[in-house]
């Protein structure tokens, strides 16, 4: 038996969202602040840049977190690496060379809860329900999941996706029911997300975070001849094309913090 006081409880920490096993909650001032600092902290609070952190209810399921990110745990709650076997070990290792995600991400059990480390990003939770089942992030923002949920590597249609299109040629994908949590420069109330019915989006730059599986990622000229692409000064343009969702920033990524 626990108890936690002045965590969630204390007005100067707000849950902004929950779903599945997570909670996310944010502080809504920097209050360990020295004369020095705190115009940068009072500003920093008006325009939300604050600290967040994600809270995991292990009663309400395992989950499977990016290596290094826990912070504390409470109560009945053991670590796995979550590997079943040599060959288990040995695909891992080949996706987190892929992606460039962490090769083994601990999966955490019990019936406690575990909170992990605070973070200025914006966390945003998922559900893969929402995605067909299946959905794929961009390099670096798993955070955790619900560890009902596959890892998988997709590999891009065509090399030149690799070559050119600013990215590596292998994403994480996860597949299955539950929900994620992924870290993004962009808070949720700026995040576009565009629906294609067999049809075509063409994006120039890096700014898409996540996209059904369903869906074929290349680069391609963004006109149908190289005279065209120099017309239009765009050059290449990533494209996801036919039946899924999209979710995209309308700002390049920041640098982290």
């Amino acid at each position: 038996m626990y108890r936690v006081a002045n965590f969630t409880d204390n007005d100067d920490v707000k849950v902004i969202d929950a779903k599945g096993a997570f909670e996310v909650v944010e502080y809504q001032r920097d209050l360990s602040v020295t004369p020095g600092t705190a115009i940068i902290a009072y500003y920093s609070a008006e325009m939300k840049v604050r600290k967040r952190q994600l809270v995991c209810h292990l009663d309400k399921s395992p989950v499977t977190v990016q290596a290094g990110a826990m912070q504390w745990m409470l109560g009945d709650v053991s670590a796995t690496t979550g590997i079943k076997g040599v060959g288990d070990l040995l695909s891992k290792a080949v996706r987190g060379k892929a992606t460039g995600e962490s090769a083994i991400k601990p999966e955490y059990v019990g019936t406690g809860m575990m909170v992990l480390e605070p973070t200025y990003r914006h966390l945003i939770l998922l559900d893969t329900a929402q995605w067909g089942g299946s959905v794929v992030l961009d390099d670096g923002l798993f955070l955790a999941c619900e560890s009902t949920l596959q890892h998988k590597v997709v590999m891009r249609s065509n090399l030149s996706s690799a070559v050119a299109g600013g990215e590596g040629l292998f994403n994480l994908s996860l597949n299955g029911n539950g929900v994620f949590c992924i870290e993004s420069d962009c808070p949720k109330e700026e995040l576009i997300e565009i629906t294609l019915e067999n049809d075509v989006l063409k994006i120039d730059g890096n700014f898409a975070i996540a996209w059904s599986k369903s869906l074929e990622f290349t680069v391609e000229r963004s006109g149908k001849s190289l005279l065209g692409s120099a017309a239009s000064g765009e050059g290449l343009v990533n494209v996801y094309r036919g039946t899924g969702k999209v979710l995209m920033m309308p700002t390049g990524k920041m640098p982290n913090v």
